[in-house]
């Protein structure tokens, strides 16, 4: 099998959508600075994608997408692994072999799966399994396979992700009381911001940011647009002349992502004291927001402009993942006795 000199980290990501600010805050950000202590990989999920999209075009381009922003935002593709997970037909290889380790009610607790049936309970729907693919019921599976191929230490997830880790451990053990005496899969770790609350935006509405609720700024926005957006956020009624608390505003939570320390403590100042209002305030982030964002924007713009850029950097990235998903496939077929 493959080594490393440093610990492996791998970070997955789902196609399912253009990258918002939310997410280059809540996700992108914190994952590009694990490159400083880990050996990295990133894999765009587009096999993951096909539980809830179906038009091709619309999965190629989510998949350049989303590859785009993150190299805009400042992932090194020579420092770091970054493939479509579809370039590594190994993973689906592996896939199989755990899906013959793992039992059925390990996956009838599944998060997706659970709230699928919850939602039909909800909507008086008599089949509980209505909607349900098997796409989605085995989800975890592969998920476990896109780790355990790759032999990673750790994987960085939100919360609501953990079990995915968790259930890749399960899965991993399993296959160990099976088969450890002639190889081990390596049991990953989760993890986790330690504040997630700082790691997530609000979006237009107030609410967290989220494509569920409608509410995003897209990352690479242009001037125009962004400026628009930012208008709309959402403010209370406290009169110009009023001080305003930092703390329970959306827009300083907004502002706090973007700006230094020091660029902080004055606006905080500012509202305190009063006579500043959200009109003001709303021009002030929005010009923070887009000094730091013009320069990625202008790179995700010309990467999305010249595809054959981002095929031959997710191309060179599946060689090389391919050659570590290559040696921990051939340790699982010799241990299971398949030559």
């Amino acid at each position: 099998m493959v080594t490393s000199p440093r610990p492996v980290s791998l970070t997955g990501i789902k196609p399912t959508g253009v990258p918002h600010v939310g997410n280059y805050v809540g996700a992108i950000r914190p994952a590009i600075a694990l490159t400083a202590h880990y050996d990295a990989f990133y894999f765009i999920a587009d096999y993951h994608a096909l539980t809830t999209v179906r038009d091709p075009a619309v999965l190629d381009e989510y998949t350049h997408s989303v590859a785009a922003s993150w190299l805009a935002c400042g992932l090194d593709p020579s420092a770091v692994t970054l493939y479509r997970q579809s370039d590594v037909p190994e993973t689906f290889e592996l896939q199989w072999v755990l899906s013959c380790m793992t039992a059925k009610g390990l996956m009838n607790r599944a998060h997706a799966y659970k709230a699928a049936r919850d939602r039909n309970v909800d909507a008086g729907v008599e089949d509980l399994d209505s909607g349900v693919s098997m796409g989605l019921f085995n989800y975890p599976v592969l998920m476990a396979a896109d780790i355990l191929i790759m032999a990673a230490d750790v994987v960085p997830v939100g919360r609501d992700q953990v079990q995915h880790v968790e259930y890749a451990r399960d899965i991993a053990e399993r296959f160990n009381l099976a088969y450890g005496s002639r190889f081990a899969l390596p049991l990953p770790e989760h993890v986790t911001a330690e504040d997630r609350e700082e790691s997530t935006l609000p979006g237009l509405d107030g609410r967290k940011m989220s494509k569920s609720y409608d509410n995003t700024i897209p990352l690479f926005a242009g001037r125009d647009a962004l400026r628009k957006l930012v208008r709309r956020m959402k403010t209370d009624s406290t009169p110009v002349e009023e001080p305003k608390d930092p703390d329970s505003s959306a827009l300083f939570a907004f502002y706090r992502q973007f700006a230094d320390p020091e660029a902080c403590a004055a606006l905080r100042a500012r509202m305190l004291a009063g006579g500043m209002g959200w009109g003001e305030m709303k021009d002030v982030v929005f010009e923070q927001l887009d000094a730091v964002l013009s320069g990625p924007r202008e790179r995700y713009d010309a990467l999305m402009s010249d595809r054959g850029e981002l095929d031959a950097i997710l191309r060179s990235g599946a060689d090389r993942a391919r050659e570590r998903a290559h040696g921990v496939l051939g340790s699982v077929r010799a241990a299971v006795g398949i030559a």
